[in-house]
């Protein structure tokens, strides 16, 4: 066990001692790594922030009820009792005949043809304010509603939330997709560094395969390689996509300025960024595995 982890401490110091002593390309490889994580990692942080903005005029979001003109003033109040307390909606107001009706006369054009009508034709109605923009929970919502009676007929603005959901949706694929592309370029960036390595070494391998080295033995140093690559190209990702946020930030200060509200992006969180740091080196490592493999599979085909 000791020895076990003697080697894992020596295979850690000569690959820290590499990167040291060859700190331009070092950094270059990291640049290139961090470059091609920080595409996919800034459009997962631009969709977490448009679907926050979303979240956050939520609360907008209205379902119409318009009652029969047969509902008597008892069953109006036992209804915007009942809207009141379901669950989902954060609000009720009641929108009375002649409010609708003063409403639409104030509209310009409309005043005139209000003065033909003999009656108003408008019908007595509440609006329902949701507490969430959730589309199932707007339809499940709208479909209860109708079924109340003396319930004429129900409205629903959800369909903008379910356009946002569903771009939401696509640009998450494609951010993955992207993502996924992109991962196996980094895959092949870390296997063509770590076979420069093992060229440099080959004899090395060789004696050391002919005295007894088991593979593990000739992997780890190249694991910690790969692993230690793809940690600082994810340490360059995530402050590539941190210093992109800020940047953008004080763009949007200024528009949020003249709109009259606060738009700014959030930067990465720590389990966002650990989570980024660890897939790197995962990918570091499935580098290295690749490589080193297939340089030991010539060697013992041999």
């Amino acid at each position: 066990m000791r020895a076990w982890l003697r080697h894992h401490a020596l295979s850690f110091a000569h690959t820290a001692r590499r990167f040291a002593a060859s700190p331009a390309a070092t950094l270059l490889n990291a640049l290139v790594i961090g470059v091609a994580l920080a595409l996919p990692l800034g459009g997962h942080v631009l969709l977490a922030n448009v679907q926050q903005f979303a979240r956050g005029i939520a609360a907008d979001a209205q379902i119409s009820i318009f009652l029969a003109p047969e509902a008597s003033t008892s069953e109006i109040a036992g209804l915007q009792k009942r809207l009141r307390g379901t669950p989902g909606v954060r609000s009720v107001a009641f929108v009375s005949r002649q409010e609708a009706l003063d409403g639409l006369k104030r509209v310009p054009g409309m005043a005139e043809v209000i003065a033909t009508l003999r009656e108003n034709p408008l019908p007595d109605a509440f609006v329902a304010t949701l507490a969430a923009s959730d589309p199932e929970l707007a339809q499940r919502l709208a479909r209860d509603f109708k079924s109340i009676p003396r319930v004429a007929y129900v409205q629903t603005d959800s369909a903008w939330m379910e356009r946002v959901h569903s771009l939401l949706r696509v640009g998450r694929t494609a951010v993955m997709l992207v993502g996924a592309l992109l991962s196996f370029a980094l895959v092949a960036v870390t296997f063509n560094t770590i076979r420069l390595q093992i060229l440099t070494q080959s004899n090395e391998i060789e004696v050391s395969k002919l005295v007894g080295a088991t593979n593990a033995y000739i992997r780890r140093p190249f694991f910690y390689f790969g692993i230690l690559q793809g940690i600082f190209g994810g340490v360059v990702g995530c402050a590539i996509v941190d210093i992109a946020i800020l940047v953008l930030n004080n763009d949007l200060a200024g528009l949020g300025t003249l709109y009259g509200a606060n738009v700014r992006l959030e930067l990465l969180g720590r389990s966002d960024g650990f989570a980024v740091l660890t897939f790197a080196a995962v990918l570091g490592w499935l580098g290295a595995y690749a490589s080193v493999s297939r340089h030991l599979y010539k060697i013992e085909s041999q």
